[in-house]
């Protein structure tokens, strides 16, 4: 997809898995944003049936003051945090211009979040992207910041959840087509936000894009290429909602469903505003539930953008997050992002939502060719060390 949302004849290129991702996820996280928290009935008595598109806030005008979302204007087109750390990764790119690690969110993301003002569109003005962020990831100021910890364990302590995961989508684009590499990129990367199955979402998530990227892949191949990396209860989790996705095809019977494939290991429980007391703490038995849901959806809307997206919008909970990470892969699927879509997100929050996209496709091939390089170099050592084409 182009900015202007035309077609490229052919084979999808780079550039427009790129832009296709990280505009699907914007405009997925500004749909799912006025209705994160509630359960799928709670959505259908609110708007009086299913969400088809971009709706207003939960509480209409009250949103200013109207408890637990104020002051926060979810709705509108406004994205939320989730897109605000994905730009703001792709802009710890746009610096590095190479491969990232935990030391790269030490010495450039931290420093971002804190330090330059940009608009936030749920607070209507310009401010810190560190007043805005959530407190799992305030927690990376807190520890590289003040505390000054080694950036590889700096997850450690820090609730489990899907914030690390939300905002990885870059690693996987940087990596487009290699899903081994996208993943432990992401491990590191997201060794200084998360721990435990956070940080084992944040991989597995970043593969899923990479693979997405793929010449003639399908939802099923991304699916394939997250179970051949994930490890315990995240593996556990995507294959058993994966298995049950793949019996709908449509999201409106697959929501209970999905729910209930993965209720097993989600910490959070039932009531999404209400955590269990042995939500969000470490574990190799449970997962994250935003990736195998999002996979889920994807999985039954064969791949469609809106149809992957509007099922992870009216699943509720998380639905900001699960949206999120939905359109990215059904994006870099190829899927088009919908024009009016894309367009009211855009002017909403005041948001250039593809040139991200184009520093990223700039970064992505300079390190492609930088990968090249290192390879024909070892190859060539290693070589010369008699590896290469000879026997013992």
């Amino acid at each position: 997809m182009t900015p202007k949302g035309e077609e490229s004849p052919g084979p999808v290129a780079l550039a427009e898995r790129i832009t296709g991702a990280l505009v699907g996820a914007a405009v997925g996280d500004a749909l799912g944003g006025p209705v994160e928290g509630y359960s799928p009935d709670q959505i259908t008595e609110r708007h009086g049936g299913r969400i088809h598109g971009i709706v207003g806030p939960w509480h209409g005008d009250a949103w200013r003051t109207a408890r637990p979302l104020a002051p926060y204007h979810k709705g509108d087109g406004h994205v939320t945090d989730d897109t605000l750390m994905t730009h703001a990764l792709v802009r710890v790119y746009a610096t590095v211009r190479d491969h990232l690690d935990a030391y790269a969110v030490a010495d450039h993301l931290v420093p971002d979040l804190m330090t330059t003002p940009r608009w936030i569109p749920e607070l209507e003005a310009e401010a810190l992207p560190l007043q805005r962020i959530f407190l799992a990831e305030k927690w990376l100021v807190a520890r590289l910041h003040y505390g000054h910890v080694d950036p590889r364990e700096a997850g450690v302590g820090n609730l489990v959840n899907c914030g690390a995961a939300m905002y990885m989508a870059p690693v996987g684009l940087v990596n487009a087509a290699n899903p081994a590499a996208a993943y432990a990129e992401a491990l590191d990367v997201a060794g200084a936000h998360q721990s435990s199955y956070g940080r084992e979402a944040a991989g597995v998530f970043a593969a899923a894009v990479a693979a997405a990227c793929a010449p003639g892949a399908t939802p099923e191949s991304v699916v394939r290429a997250c179970l051949g990396l994930a490890k315990d209860g995240t593996r556990a989790a995507i294959e058993a909602v994966c298995e049950v996705a793949a019996r709908y095809t449509d999201f409106e019977s697959a929501l209970a469903p999905l729910r209930a494939a993965v209720a097993p290991y989600d910490t959070v429980g039932p009531d999404y505003r209400s955590p269990s007391l042995g939500a969000r703490r470490p574990s190799r038995l449970h997962a994250i539930e935003e990736l195998p849901v999002a996979l889920g959806m994807v999985l039954v809307a064969r791949g469609d953008y809106r149809h992957a997206v509007l099922g992870a919008v009216n699943y509720g909970r998380d639905c900001d997050s699960i949206a999120t990470m939905a359109g990215a892969l059904a994006g870099a699927l190829g899927s088009p992002v919908p024009e009016d879509w894309a367009k009211t997100v855009a002017e909403a929050s005041r948001l250039d939502l593809w040139e991200p996209a184009r520093a990223l496709t700039e970064v992505a091939r300079e390190v492609f060719r930088r990968d090249v390089e290192r390879r024909r170099a070892h190859e060539e050592a290693f070589a010369r060390l008699g590896g290469a084409g000879c026997a013992d």
